[in-house]
């Protein structure tokens, strides 16, 4: 199966805001959390979806960048 590059610069702009999202809302829950384990635990899950919200964006922008023809010819 084949993604054009439009379609994945939509998915990774998605998958970005939902992975930035999960993190927004873990980082600023974890302010309420009693026990510091627990509370180390969600800050690292919040970290995690951070990253993954990096990922997504930088993926994202590859993709706009072969879209545009900036990293190859466009077919």
């Amino acid at each position: 199966m084949m993604i054009s590059a439009r379609i994945a610069v939509w998915l990774c702009a998605v998958f970005g805001l939902v992975c930035a999202g999960a993190a927004l809302t873990a980082f600023t829950g974890a302010q309420s959390i009693a026990d510091a384990a627990e509370r180390e635990a969600s800050l690292g899950y919040a970290a995690f979806w951070a990253f993954l919200a990096l990922i997504g964006a930088v993926f994202g922008v590859l993709s706009w960048l072969m879209l545009k023809g900036k990293l190859g010819a466009v077919e």
